[in-house]
């Protein structure tokens, strides 16, 4: 996982998408099914609006914020608080972004890592990113460019149903594995194309990369051992590809509150956790929430510019990657992203 990071995020088009979005409804007038009773207070609001701005005035000339992986959690981050390409206060930031997205895809089969350089951890992201902007605002030209990615991934996925760092079918891990089921279950929400064999054998990969000793989540099927970040992955991925009811999350559940962190991995597990969490609901996402929120808003955590810095933890890929994971776990109540709606 941490060579992963680093070849994926140490490495790191200013022209507005062309459609116009309508912006979604009132978030705060969006209610998940199970009535979720986690609220965002004015404090969180506060906290989220000054990382916000900081994510503004950190964007490139180009429209990114560094690679296409780290520029789809800080897209990601403007459309959970309601920010469309050309809508809402950050809605020329958004637009910018989705165009250097859009302008990194490969020719010849939709390869989303542009001049920077990646591998499919960035693609993944990224496409999960453009799936959540076609599926709010139903730009045709972002779904021509997220169905070439999305194809991309459906032809890569190996014969045990994962996939790895080269776009191509051949070794597999739990977390690039993951990244790539986000992206195509956000695709099916959008009303893309995505085959249930590709989500099913992805499924049967991911079971594998279960200790049943523990309940979590390992990197490999025969490493060891299973960790937090890995264990929130897992959880995501099943409840994503409608494993809802599996006796296996209650399990994976259990693990994760014994451990709850893993500094390795700090940002990236808490990424995931927050949404596997919210998915599960009740009592154990309320005391996540209310646990992270504490934390991210405990006092000088989160620096006078609004940003979220924590230079033990994960602090490589710098303060736009751990600012817009820390907006994502807060926002989480908002439901503005499809991916995020229950």
């Amino acid at each position: 996982m941490r060579s992963l990071f680093a070849a994926v995020l140490a490495t790191a088009f200013a022209v507005p998408a062309a459609h116009t979005a309508q912006p979604p409804a009132d978030p705060t007038k969006i209610e998940p099914k199970d009535k979720d009773k986690v609220k965002i207070d004015p404090e969180t609001k506060k906290a989220v609006e000054a990382a916000l701005k900081f994510l503004a005035k950190e964007q490139a000339a180009d429209g990114s914020w560094g690679n296409t992986a780290i520029t789809g959690f800080v897209l990601l981050a403007f459309m959970s608080n309601g920010h469309v390409p050309n809508q809402g206060d950050y809605g020329k930031n958004v637009a910018k972004g989705v165009h250097y997205l859009m302008q990194s895809a490969r020719a010849d089969d939709g390869y989303l890592v542009g001049s920077k350089g990646g591998n499919m951890y960035c693609h993944g992201m990224a496409t999960l990113a453009l799936t959540q902007v076609y599926g709010m605002t139903g730009d045709e030209d972002v779904k021509k460019v997220t169905k070439k990615a999305i194809d991309l991934i459906i032809k890569t996925q190996n014969n045990e149903g994962g996939w790895r760092y080269d776009p191509s079918p051949t070794g597999a891990d739990i977390s690039v594995t993951i990244m790539q089921v986000m992206a195509l279950r956000g695709a099916k929400d959008a009303g893309l194309q995505v085959p249930d064999r590709t989500m099913a054998d992805s499924i049967k990969y991911i079971n594998r990369c279960r200790d049943n000793r523990s309940g979590g989540y390992k990197y490999q099927p025969y490493s060891a051992p299973a960790g937090y970040a890995r264990t929130a992955a897992g959880v995501c991925a099943l409840q994503l590809c409608g494993e809802y009811e599996a006796d296996d999350i209650k399990k994976a559940v259990e693990f994760m509150e014994r451990v709850q962190d893993d500094n390795a991995h700090y940002w990236y597990g808490h990424y995931y956790a927050a949404h596997a969490l919210n998915q599960v609901g009740g009592e154990v996402w309320e005391k996540y929430y209310k646990r992270m929120r504490d934390r991210l808003l405990a006092v000088g955590y989160q620096k006078p510019g609004g940003e979220w810095y924590d230079g033990r933890r994960e602090a490589a890929y710098g303060p736009a990657y751990q600012t817009a994971i820390a907006v994502l776990i807060l926002s989480v109540p908002t439901h503005y992203l499809p991916i995020y709606q229950k």
